[in-house]
């Protein structure tokens, strides 16, 4: 039996990186820098969040897109906290995508945002899988994961600019090898910049912020 091969001229994430560009373009001509926050459930990306928004809010005009795949309770502490935010729901759609970014970008206007954070559905996988539009990608890490997380989900670490590892504050109580993790980080994404943070007690916070403040005059003049 004859076997046919049929040559694939456009791969499958071809379309998506084409959105994920129109994206990241039109948030440059609007001057709205884009920070994608990535980390699996429970790590910390609402305290993270709130802690970061409100070392910056006095600086810049900041907006925040929760996705999640039900329910309002992030959007709902950002509201709480004064902060312009908007609820994606995916769909059962583990991850955002461009298109999905796109969509939600229509109905929320951020040319009078000068930085926009996405808070990703909770997950190491699907998360990484796909190019959003985001100007920079951040992983957030927490203590009671473990030290390993790098070794079982690598993707995720390599398209990451900035790795934080939060909940310092609870390293009495779990057996977490510092080295290591910035070891297996690094070997995966040796550009990677790493900030170990608590966003209960605000440790390593200003290092952290000031990171940002860096990337977003770097890549949109804020």
């Amino acid at each position: 039996m004859a076997v046919r091969v049929i040559d694939v001229k456009v791969g499958v994430f071809d379309e998506n990186n084409r959105i994920a560009d129109e994206v990241r373009e039109s948030n440059k001509e609007k001057g709205t820098f884009m920070v994608n926050i990535m980390a699996s459930p429970g790590a910390g990306k609402t305290t993270t969040l709130l802690r970061t928004i409100d070392m910056l809010r006095d600086e810049f005009r900041i907006g925040v897109m929760e996705a999640d795949i039900e329910a309002v309770v992030d959007a709902e502490k950002m509201a709480d906290a004064g902060v312009e935010s908007i609820q994606v729901h995916t769909g059962g759609e583990c991850a955002m995508d461009a298109a999905m970014v796109k969509q939600t970008l229509d109905e929320f206007d951020t040319s009078d945002l000068d930085i926009l954070f996405m808070e990703n559905v909770g997950n190491l996988v699907c998360t990484a899988e796909q190019d959003t539009g985001a100007d920079v990608n951040v992983e957030i890490l927490s203590i009671p994961e473990g030290d390993d997380k790098p070794l079982k989900y690598p993707l995720m670490f390599q398209v990451c600019q900035c790795v934080l590892i939060n909940k310092i504050d609870t390293r009495e109580w779990f057996n977490f090898d510092d080295d290591a993790v910035v070891e297996r980080i690094h070997k995966l994404n040796p550009m990677a910049d790493i900030f170990f943070v608590s966003s209960k007690t605000g440790e390593g916070f200003d290092a952290w912020v000031d990171w940002l403040r860096a990337q977003a005059a770097a890549r949109c003049g804020k």
